[in-house]
């Protein structure tokens, strides 16, 4: 059902000549309650338990699916001018991710949800891109990316990014442990790297200029 919304979704975007709004709305508000309770159900889960042992597993597969989904979701989130609460959970409850982010769960997971974070806060609505402002002029999502900007900046702030592999092996974002016969030096994960460098400094940056006080600021 997961991977049936995401193509659909993707396909409506794909396809739309014009912005399809209406269509959009037509095929999501029904299901928003829906998708935010699905939102809590499966990144409340315990990540650590054998199910998800395996990247071939059927619980990976389906999580695999569930941000393919919610990939889909933040994409067509430019096409409303009142984003919908499914198109903004991501940013609204980005903690979940977080934690699994830092969780055992298979690094192929880890780098699918760390790329996803990155869009996130990279991305912009229809408005802001076509003015070209430094700052974020839509209300929503001025409040979504301070809400995703303060729950990252938090657990930064305590031993998150310690915790996270760069690689499926053990090679860790503050440290050069690595596994027995490894090369320390060669075997973290590029890409994840950058992607997790860029949403930590982009919450900085977003959080700095939202920022009221200089105390804050500091």
């Amino acid at each position: 059902c997961l991977g049936t919304l995401a193509a659909i979704l993707k396909e409506t975007l794909k396809d739309a000549p014009v912005p399809g709004a209406g269509v959009l709305k037509k095929l999501l508000a029904p299901l928003d309650a829906v998708l935010e309770g699905f939102y809590n159900a499966i990144l409340l889960h315990h990540f650590d338990s054998h199910h998800y042992t395996s990247p071939y597993s059927e619980a990976t597969n389906n999580l695999i699916s569930f941000i393919d989904l919610l990939e889909a979701l933040l994409a067509s989130r430019i096409e409303l001018e009142l984003p919908l609460r499914c198109q903004r959970i991501l940013f609204l409850k980005v903690s979940y991710v977080l934690n699994v982010i830092s969780s055992s769960i298979p690094y192929v997971i880890k780098k699918k949800f760390i790329l996803l974070l990155k869009k996130c806060v990279l991305y912009k609505s229809r408005e802001d891109a076509k003015g070209g402002s430094l700052f974020l002029q839509t209300p929503s999502l001025c409040e979504d990316m301070l809400a995703l900007s303060n729950a990252v900046l938090q657990v930064v702030n305590l031993t998150w990014l310690n915790q996270i592999t760069l690689s499926g092996k053990s090679s860790y974002f503050g440290g050069s442990e690595a596994a027995p016969g490894h090369d320390s030096q060669g075997g973290s994960d590029q890409t994840v790297l950058r992607a997790l460098s860029l949403v930590v400094l982009k919450a900085l940056e977003f959080k700095i200029h939202n920022s009221a006080t200089e105390a804050e600021i500091k």
